[in-house]
């Protein structure tokens, strides 16, 4: 009895150790994010490591993130400065349009301002999945980002909601980033790990543990 209660192997001690990495890989991929230079690369880490260690199975999970995290960090640093002053000047203009809602026409460009942060947001979801699953240049990946996004527009909408609900329920509250890194990400993959094997052959798909070339990908989605 007390043999199969110490058996690290068992599935009290195997839901421990996930609920574990739930908590640590979350609070790991915010300390990532400290910098702010490295944010798209810490989601992108997080969000294969999800997939990876959840998803899949795989074990170690602290390691592979890390192992993921500096093997991206240099194309992620370069994607976060670009996305950066424009995710900077949409946090401004939300500010300019909550001090001109006391009009009608005030209130009307303010909602259609917010759908306008919302799709950015979307836009974000995406680039950092693409990152995390498919090998490709910077150019490509904003622009193969932007095609998904459009071609699986419900997909799109179902994570954006999920996905800002959650960034607000912790920007307000601050204790759910024990949680809710790992479980948008793990929300997101549930639709997102529907999508992107349509783009891949038979034998990719199948062995999707992987990235796939980059220009077998890329003339794929050009499809």
């Amino acid at each position: 009895m007390f043999q199969q209660l110490f058996d690290t192997d068992n599935s009290f001690w195997t839901l421990l150790g996930k609920m574990v990495d739930f908590v640590g890989l979350g609070l790991f991929w915010a300390l990532l994010c400290l910098p702010i230079v490295t944010i798209i690369p810490s989601t992108s880490a997080l969000y294969y490591t999800v997939v990876k260690c959840f998803r899949q199975r795989k074990e170690r999970a602290f390691l592979v993130m890390w192992k993921t995290f500096v093997s991206d960090i240099k194309k992620g640093i370069a994607v976060t400065l670009i996305c950066l002053p424009f995710a900077v000047a949409i946090v401004l203009g939300d500010f300019v349009m909550v001090n001109h809602m006391g009009s009608d026409l005030g209130q009307v460009m303010y909602m259609a301002y917010y759908v306008v942060m919302l799709v950015a947001f979307g836009y974000l979801c995406w680039i950092a999945a693409v990152m995390a699953r498919f090998e490709m240049k910077i150019k490509r990946l904003f622009y193969t980002s932007f095609v998904l996004a459009l071609r699986h527009l419900p997909s799109t909408v179902v994570m954006l909601i999920v996905n800002w609900v959650l960034l607000m329920w912790t920007l307000q509250m601050w204790w759910p980033i024990f949680f809710t890194p790992v479980l948008a990400m793990l929300l997101s993959s549930l639709l997102l790990e529907r999508i992107f094997p349509k783009y891949l052959t038979k034998e990719e798909a199948e062995e999707f543990g992987s990235k796939p070339p980059e220009e077998q990908y890329w003339d794929q989605s050009q499809n």
